[in-house]
């Protein structure tokens, strides 16, 4: 149990609902949550109570206030059912942050300056602490697009990205052109597929338009293309994730 936080501007509310990660495993992905509680310290009090079998690393209150719940170096548990580049025991290889906000459900709004730059410091010293990479910084919609859809489309990946935090790519404008919709198939969709596996999605490459990947084109929209999230894949979604993949490329 944590006797002080490991990030100095948190405070200490732990929450009984970790465990070690296996064989020393380390963290390299870090996701990002809302709470999607009506009722912010209910929220709260739900991570912290050992019936609910959920928990995060750090909880921000709207007013930019951290709590820590559990260590960086333990596992939490804040993914649930998920699957990122073909690993399914995220829990095990990521920390989670919980970020107050009502969520889709209970009157989504945008985040606060005040807690948005809470979050950012925060990342700021989580990222280098544990080599997480920029295309690791991750929404809890990107690795449960059929069941997530937080932080959702009001959160700043932009303004994120410019300070060093996540791997982003300034979306192709809307317009017209051939697109991809729920029932379409073919060698097309399959490539498309493809490359939302390429960049670690879970989107299995069947060559149908199915509802997981109307789910996948939904959470890559909510964080790359947020202007229109329909999960159809028009000209701008395809171009926008060619782009994210190309720079990824030319990194390696």
């Amino acid at each position: 149990m944590l006797s002080i936080p490991e990030y100095a501007s948190a405070t200490l509310a732990p929450s009984p609902n970790f465990g070690p990660r296996p064989d020393g495993q380390q963290a390299d992905l870090l996701i990002l949550h809302y709470t999607g509680m009506p009722d912010d310290d209910q929220a709260l009090s739900w991570l912290q109570n050992p019936t609910s079998q959920v928990s995060c690393h750090y909880y921000v209150h709207q007013d930019g206030q951290i709590l820590q719940l559990v260590s960086e170096w333990q596992r939490a548990w804040h993914a649930g059912v998920a699957s990122w580049q073909g690993i399914t025991d995220i829990n095990s290889c990521s920390i989670g942050i919980e970020i107050a906000n009502p969520g889709h459900n209970y009157g989504y709004h945008a985040f606060p300056d005040v807690q948005i730059e809470a979050v950012k410091g925060l990342c700021q010293e989580i990222i280098p602490r544990h080599n997480i990479r920029p295309e690791h910084v991750l929404a809890h919609s990107d690795i449960a697009p059929d069941r997530k859809e937080d932080p959702g489309e009001f959160f700043p990946w932009p303004y994120f990205a410019e300070n060093g935090i996540g791997h982003f790519s300034a979306p192709k404008p809307l317009g017209d052109g051939r697109f991809f919709q729920l029932g379409d198939q073919g060698e097309p969709v399959a490539a498309l597929q493809a490359m939302f596996q390429l960049y670690g999605y879970g989107c299995p490459q069947t060559g149908r338009f199915c509802e997981l990947t109307c789910a996948v084109v939904r959470a890559f929209q909510r964080h790359f293309r947020p202007e229109l999230v329909d999960g159809i894949a028009d000209q701008s979604t395809i171009a926008t994730l060619h782009e994210l993949l190309s720079a990824l490329q030319a990194q390696s």
